[in-house]
């Protein structure tokens, strides 16, 4: 199979380039203006913007257990209709993935299944805390997962002890949520029924910082490589900027960047409730902040959707998580067109990071030999998210009817359009991801 892009404007060595592509046997086998190669089929890239493949390292698609909120069909294809080209699933499911027979029936389960390429973290439990070495170099795996506050699912880590355990057993990058989950029981009196507001109260900024603070001593102390996620307060932002820790980083996410309390709590109710929650506009400034100075290296989506149904149960019956995936690309090229962000930034946060951090080999780049996974939009084209527009089960989106200033239009993954003109052809050309 042999594809040439041609006429495009290319992201290529740090800046955009009009330049055409040339893939063969899914790789990337020249980058120049004006190729003559031969090739089976011929794009014209004319008016498109084609970025090395977004990764979206932060997703939950519900299987096993929940199919009737996602699976790894439709998230997946949620996915690369929004131009991501690559996840990281998490193992809160049910089973929950805590051994390798529960790993390798998700990535058998995700063979000839997923439109896009992925990994699967490993869930960390109290039983398992000190056998973590087994994952060095496994393909299909992005590394540990630890939820060290409670929030959906059955996978809590939350004495000290284990924490320690897991951090130091570890061969491989831990991913933590990280809030006190002593102090979230501690606070569970500031729930008001009926009042979703009072989310953002009960988990605390203090909770999420005491947290974190632990969580940065344990990583220093035995030198091991934490990627804490969704950070939601500036005081995190500002602990880490002053403690600086070459094992630690940091992600946050698209809806902690752009929604803020208690203004959207009053726009759409419960659809905004989620873990962390989301904060003030001090909190998001202070995230900003953050991705300016590098304290934030990663943006995961942390698409973790639930039925509309679900959702409007009254708080706090009502379950956290939104959808995510299929926006995630989107919002932050629309950031970058708003100049938010610098395109080497944006590059940064969901292609050459997630590669580098993590060991994701052959990606991250336009670049000739690696893999030609690619994120074609349409830039400075005008564009309404819509709940209609949403593939994922859940139907919906908290981002329903914001005008953005980009398209979606093409994905290519291994090679093979998967998406093009922002139709899904039916190709399921999704691959496990290979680690170093």
């Amino acid at each position: 199979m042999s594809l040439l892009l041609k006429n495009g404007q290319v992201y290529y060595k740090d800046k955009l380039q009009n330049l055409d592509i040339f893939i063969e046997n899914n790789k990337i086998i020249n980058v120049d203006k004006d190729i003559s190669n031969k090739a089976k089929e011929i794009k014209d890239c004319n008016g498109l913007t084609i970025f090395p493949g977004f990764i979206d390292t932060h997703v939950h698609f519900r299987e096993p257990g929940h199919q009737e909120k996602e699976n790894l069909e439709s998230g997946s294809r949620a996915a690369v209709l929004g131009g991501i080209t690559g996840v990281f699933e998490m193992p809160n499911t049910s089973p929950i993935t805590d051994n390798l027979e529960a790993l390798n029936d998700k990535l058998s389960r995700a063979k000839n299944t997923m439109h896009c390429n992925y990994a699967f973290y490993f869930g960390a439990t109290n039983e398992n805390s000190n056998k973590l070495n087994i994952l060095k170099n496994l393909d299909g795996c992005c590394g540990v997962k630890m939820f060290v506050g409670s929030s959906t699912g059955n996978l809590l880590v939350k004495d000290d002890f284990y924490i320690e355990q897991v951090i130091k057993s570890s061969s491989r990058i831990v991913s933590i949520h990280s809030e006190d989950e002593d102090m979230l029981v501690s606070r569970k009196n500031s729930i008001e029924e009926g009042n979703v507001k009072s989310h953002y109260n009960w988990r605390s900024v203090q909770c999420a910082l005491s947290s974190t603070k632990k969580l940065i001593n344990f990583a220093n102390k035995y030198k091991k490589k934490i990627h804490i996620l969704h950070i939601t307060t500036k005081d995190e932002v500002d602990y880490l900027r002053h403690n600086k820790s070459e094992f630690v980083t940091f992600e946050t996410t698209p809806q902690h960047l752009t929604l803020y309390a208690p203004d959207i709590y009053d726009q759409i109710g419960t659809l905004a409730q989620i873990n962390p929650p989301i904060r003030n506009m001090e909190h998001q400034k202070g995230l900003w902040s953050g991705i300016d100075d590098n304290v934030i290296s990663i943006i995961g989506s942390d698409h973790s959707p639930h039925t509309i149904e679900q959702k409007k149960i009254p708080y706090p019956k009502s379950p956290s998580g939104m959808p995510g995936t299929q926006t995630i690309g989107l919002l932050m090229v629309d950031y970058y067109l708003k100049g938010k962000i610098t395109i080497n930034k944006l590059v940064d946060l969901l292609c050459i990071n997630p590669c580098r951090l993590f060991g994701i080999k052959n990606r991250g780049e336009i670049k000739i030999g690696n893999f030609a996974d690619l994120t074609i939009y349409k830039l400075n084209s005008k564009f309404t998210i819509k709940n209609q527009w949403i593939e994922s089960k859940c139907g919906w989106t908290p981002f329903d009817g914001m005008n953005i200033n980009v398209s979606p239009y093409g994905t290519i993954i291994n090679g093979n359009e998967v998406v093009w003109n922002q139709k899904l052809i039916n190709k399921v050309c999704g691959k496990p991801f290979s680690f170093n």
